[in-house]
């Protein structure tokens, strides 16, 4: 299979009075949030910064799909200087097909998802500075592909085989340090999300497929922590905008505190 992994390093910062750590351009518009763009930071990077250890850590972001994830990995990745790994989605080369034939496609999606999540691990796990992830390896044998599987989009034989795999290949694999989880409990605003990033394979979504999603998230953070020992952070963010003013400050702060 191929080994095109999203990756985006952050460009060097402008030097200023005092060293500054690397720093991420500006992101385009997010395929998980509305395109309005961030808001100008109110504070300096470096108090952030202060705030955590200097360790490097690995932070995972997890959610259903319109919850803002990727928003929050990239404003991470902006104002902490974390390496950022974008969630495998946009040049998927299944993503499609799946929408089109959920039953045809469910089982494959999935064994690529795991690919390119162990993927990004391997390289989390060799580079020296602190790391944020778009979406957690967990998310797919915990939710996605159990919830595929009670849908009847994957038989038996699919979901046994595709655990075989997740055994197999994440083996070796070091977790995150920790997770934020999103809750968005109206699918309505998982909804408004998904139709303002304008991504057109998923134009098809329904507000009960997101519904079923959402039952399974409700205890996720709990299984994360009793069964992987990764500590959860969960935020409601359902009318929280952390690209700006306040939201964002109260979003930055929550992570660093978490994180620290």
């Amino acid at each position: 299979m191929p080994r095109n992994v999203s990756r985006k390093r952050p460009a060097p910062a402008t030097p200023a009075a005092e060293p500054a750590a690397p720093s991420v351009s500006e992101p385009a518009p997010s395929p998980e949030e509305p395109s309005t763009p961030f808001a100008r930071e109110t504070r300096p990077r470096n108090a952030l910064r202060a705030k955590l250890p200097k360790a490097k850590r690995f932070v995972a972001l997890a959610g259903n799909i319109g919850a803002g994830k990727t928003t929050a990995a990239k404003l991470i990745s902006q104002s902490f200087g974390f390496e950022l790994f974008d969630e495998p989605v946009i040049d998927n080369r299944f993503l499609k097909d799946y929408y089109a034939d959920m039953r045809r496609w469910s089982f494959t999606l999935q064994l690529e998802f795991l690919i390119r999540r162990v993927e990004h691990h391997e390289l989390i796990h060799s580079v020296k500075k602190s790391c944020v992830q778009d979406r957690t390896l967990y998310e797919d044998p915990e939710i996605f592909a159990k919830y595929l599987h009670g849908l009847g989009h994957m038989s038996n034989k699919e979901l046994d085989l595709y655990y075989e795999y997740f055994q197999r290949l994440s083996r070796s694999i070091a977790p995150p340090d920790k997770v934020i989880c999103f809750s968005v409990g109206s699918v309505d605003v998982l909804l408004d999300r998904i139709r303002t990033r304008g991504r057109q394979e998923e134009r098809g979504i329904q507000s009960q497929f997101l519904l079923g999603l959402n039952g399974y998230y409700t205890s996720f953070p709990l299984v994360l922590q009793e069964k992987y020992g990764v500590e959860c952070l969960t935020l409601d963010v359902s009318s929280q905008d952390i690209r700006r003013g306040r939201g964002r400050e109260e979003f930055l702060d929550r992570v660093s505190s978490f994180l620290a």
